[in-house]
């Protein structure tokens, strides 16, 4: 098979996992405490015997997070909380552990126990 077809695949594959990004950015833009993902493509240049200095292929770069603080919204719900700064809530996950969550849609089981999105906050 040519090798073309393989530097030509590079730049796909990074333009599918783009589209990935975006949809679910675009997905859960009404989702409360939803941060976006970030993501980035690079060239780099296809090195060895017989190749073209021209030739590179895609690469993409490790996604991150956009931390930057959202408008804060007004729901006149008792239990709506707003993360600011760089604030975190605990909560305890299904293995035992400490996870975190900016989501501050926060609700109460029959026990009393405030929940967010199903698990207690610590």
């Amino acid at each position: 098979m040519d090798r073309m077809l393989y530097t030509a695949m590079s730049g796909a594959k990074h333009t599918m996992e783009q589209q990935s990004v975006v949809s679910n950015n675009l997905s859960n833009v009404s989702t409360a405490g939803f941060r976006a993902q970030l993501q980035a493509a690079r060239s780099v240049p296809i090195e060895g015997a017989g190749t073209l200095p021209t030739r590179v292929a895609a690469v993409t770069t490790t996604p991150g997070t956009d931390f930057s603080q959202g408008p804060i919204e007004r729901t006149g719900r008792m239990l709506d909380v707003a993360m600011q700064g760089n604030a975190w809530m605990a909560v305890l996950a299904e293995d035992g552990t400490e996870t975190y969550t900016r989501r501050g849609d926060l609700q109460l089981d029959s026990d009393g126990v405030l929940l967010s999105v199903g698990r207690p906050v610590m």
